[in-house]
């Protein structure tokens, strides 16, 4: 049975006005989207802000976000970190929080070789859940071909997924034929459309914190084999993720929630907020997003 099969919202963090995890609108941003049928959820990812919370801040949204799910669907923790005892140390926390499964980046901040990146997932898949690599050159600042992950999951038992987010479509069929059993999912929101057409099982997206009917809607149309309306869901839905690719993801979709009736609110430092231009920028990417479907 896949794991993770789906539409997997990345979710944001709410914070109050005092700059404290805000547990109730992080809860309520949950439920809402469980009503508009995603299929799981990543917290303390990039979205999530997880590089500028604390530790225990952390294990407070992972602990929220599981709660909030009440095992509807799975949650994944994001445990990103420059070390692998760091990850673990974050993987754990998520384990005792009630998390399912995992996902981390290579190490943070050193270009580490195929063996050091192998040693990396395999210390962090001691902690006892299923681990989804996580492949983001942007992010990592190290690309892991298709061949290092194939590497890993032949290595390293506990790694059963790869999040592929180097923008190369290509690479999911090379994933997908390299012999092993890996799930693979599309990780950014600008190909989504067309890493599901390359084979990938599910999508752990951005604008899924603000647009969750059109992202489940894109992701039964393929299931469906109805290309004409996937293309014209991902028409709708391309002007906003696009904002998945660029520094300011964050910002950009904090304040789409907060456009559109989730709780997005402040960003932490930092992160500032959108210049007038950007907010322009967004404004007209919603309106895209708001236009009655043509099919």
């Amino acid at each position: 049975m896949a794991r993770f099969e789906g539409i997997i919202p990345a979710v944001t963090t709410p914070f109050t006005a005092d700059d404290q995890i805000d547990v109730p609108a992080l809860k309520e941003n949950i439920e809402q989207l469980i009503e508009s049928g995603v299929h799981g959820f990543v917290a303390t990812g990039t979205m999530g802000e997880a590089g500028s919370l604390t530790r225990d801040e952390r294990a407070l949204v992972v602990r929220s976000v599981v709660e909030a799910a009440a095992g509807r669907v799975p949650v994944t923790v994001g445990v990103s970190s420059g070390s692998a005892r760091q990850s673990l140390e974050y993987a754990n926390d998520g384990k005792a929080a009630g998390a399912q499964y995992v996902m981390a980046l290579p190490p943070l901040g050193y270009r580490a070789d195929a063996d050091e990146v192998v040693a990396f997932y395999a210390e962090l898949a001691t902690c006892g859940l299923p681990v989804m690599a996580y492949n983001n050159p942007e992010a990592s600042g190290l690309d892991m071909p298709a061949a290092l992950i194939a590497r890993i999951s032949e290595e390293v038992e506990g790694v059963v997924a790869i999040k592929e987010c180097s923008g190369d479509t290509r690479r999911i069929p090379a994933l997908l034929h390299s012999g092993g059993d890996l799930e693979v999912i599309v990780g950014g929101d600008d190909w989504a459309l067309e890493g599901f057409a390359a084979g990938a099982i599910g999508w752990i997206t951005g604008v899924g914190v603000l647009a969750p009917r059109e992202c489940v809607e894109l992701y039964d149309a393929v299931r469906n084999n109805d290309l004409a309306t996937a293309r014209e869901v991902y028409r709708r839905l391309l002007p906003v993720a696009r904002f998945d690719m660029t520094s300011k993801l964050v910002q950009f979709f904090k304040a789409g929630q907060d456009a559109v009736g989730f709780n997005g609110g402040p960003t932490r430092a930092p992160r500032l907020p959108l210049k007038p231009e950007e907010v322009a920028a967004l404004d007209a990417a919603l309106a895209i997003l708001r236009e009655p479907a043509a099919v």
